[in-house]
């Protein structure tokens, strides 16, 4: 079971530059997520078991200092993809987009090779559906595998995207980072409107999304957060 009294994360973003050379499965964690790896063993094996998994939420970095009295840092999957980027644009090498419908994919390879002149951007939109068909995943691998990206994007949704990373890396040629990294292929694309810099420093871009969209995301921060803090109060005691 997730136990955040337990669980090994990323405390800083300057730890993105200790992540180790070659393939490895970096993840996110959230209150929702949490709260989901509860419900879900496999994916709760997934986050525990990715090489590097990151504290993506306000609400991780207070329960971490309410469980364990340590002082960790926010780290976006935003800030991982921008961590990413930079480094492989200085070098130079080929990402991989898996995720996400062809308008989407389109407008994030127009801005990525605008933004990353030294990065090849390549990408597959999978079909939209709760679960992929065994053909589905071999055309989803054979797509990546094709190109032997140095770094794999994958963008379908927690936890969905997380458990079909964690089933199918040993299939995937990649010579990086593979990073699960939903609502950043949005953002990116401009799909989205990120909250302003200063609702993200003082752990509310949370708020910024729930009053932007308050139809598609109430439930998952009015309920979600108050689960959230009874299963982190349930920890601490139990």
């Amino acid at each position: 079971m997730l136990k955040l009294k337990t669980v090994s994360l990323l405390g800083h973003r300057s730890e993105l530059d200790t992540l180790p050379e070659g393939k490895l499965l970096v993840n996110t964690i959230n209150a929702h997520s949490y709260n989901t790896a509860l419900k879900d063993p496999l994916f709760a094996e997934a986050l525990l078991k990715g090489d590097a998994l990151i504290p993506d939420g306000a609400s991780i970095v207070l329960a971490f200092k309410f469980l364990r009295n340590e002082k960790i840092e926010r780290i976006a999957g935003w800030d991982l993809f921008l961590h990413e980027m930079n480094k492989l644009n200085r070098k130079g090498g080929t990402c991989f987009f898996l995720g996400s419908n062809e308008d989407t994919l389109r407008k994030i390879k127009v801005k990525a090779v605008r933004l990353y002149p030294n990065i090849r951007v390549e990408t597959y939109s999978p079909p939209y559906k709760p679960e992929f068909t065994q053909e589905d995943n071999h055309a989803m691998i054979t797509a990546v595998n094709r190109v032997q990206p140095d770094v794999l994007w994958i963008g379908m949704t927690a936890p969905k995207q997380e458990k079909w990373a964690y089933k199918h890396l040993e299939e995937l040629d990649v010579n990086g980072p593979i990073g699960t990294i939903g609502a950043v292929f949005d953002f990116f694309a401009e799909n989205i409107e990120r909250a302003p810099v200063w609702w993200q420093e003082h752990g509310l871009e949370w708020l910024y999304r729930l009053i932007k969209e308050p139809k598609r995301m109430w439930r998952r921060y009015i309920i979600g957060n108050t689960l959230f803090l009874w299963n982190i109060l349930k920890e601490k005691f139990a």
